[in-house]
Formats: structure tokens, sequence, C-alpha cells
């Protein structure tokens, strides 16, 4: 039996985003069919065909009908799917590092708030 936990649609689309700012696959490459790739992850089907969505949403890939989901070939000075990807690879970990570092000082203000008691309170009364 499987013990890990089972990927949503936007950790499938960063594994991809990943692979494609990589190198992996590049303008013009065919991703993994939807169900073979949902079939091999272990997820439900709609789970691939949600995240191959968000990155055609993104820009990065395209879907032909009846033939699958290619990474864009960009037209003549549009940015390549490769650089796209791993500028939203580094801004997702720069949101994560960020969210990290509010998480810790919000925190930090509870246990001052404990320290000092209520912001709202006048000095002396």
């Amino acid at each position: 039996m499987d013990s890990q936990p089972k990927l949503n649609a936007r950790e499938i689309a960063a594994r991809v985003r990943y692979e494609i700012a990589e190198g992996t696959f590049g303008p013009g490459d065919r991703l993994p069919g939807a169900r073979a790739y949902a079939k091999k992850l272990g997820v439900a089907l709609m789970t691939v065909q949600s995240a191959y969505a968000q990155l055609q949403e993104e820009g990065l890939v395209e879907g032909r009908t009846g033939s699958g989901t290619y990474v864009r070939d960009p037209a003549p000075g549009e940015q390549e799917p490769r650089e796209a990807a791993q500028r939203l690879t580094e801004l997702q970990a720069e949101v994560a590092r960020v969210s990290a570092e509010l998480a810790g000082l919000v925190e930090r203000v509870k246990q001052l708030e404990a320290v000092v008691g209520p912001a709202n309170e006048e000095p002396g009364a």
C-alpha cells in the first residue's frame, strides 16, 4: 500500500513547472498524457487535468485537442517557457519565505502582548 500522501493539482503543476524551468521539457515538447500521469502519481485524472489547466493559464503550456498538452513554443520576442517557469518557481519560493517570516512575527507579537499586556490600555490609568 502507498503510504505517500497524494499530490494535489497545485503540487503537480509546481512539479511540471520545475521540470520546464530545469529544461526537462522544452518548447514544443509534449507533457505526459494526463491519464497515464494520473495513474503513475496515483491521483484522479481530473487532478492532473487541473494541474495542466493551471500551467496553461500561466502561459507555459497549450492543449492541442486530440493530441495532448505541449510546452508553448514562444513567438519571436516572447519569453521562453523555461524563463517564465524559473521566475514563477523563484516567486513561489519567495512567497513561502515571506509567509514563514510573517508567521514568526505574528508569534513574537503574541508573546510580547502576553508579557506587556494589550496595546489599547492607557499608561498610568
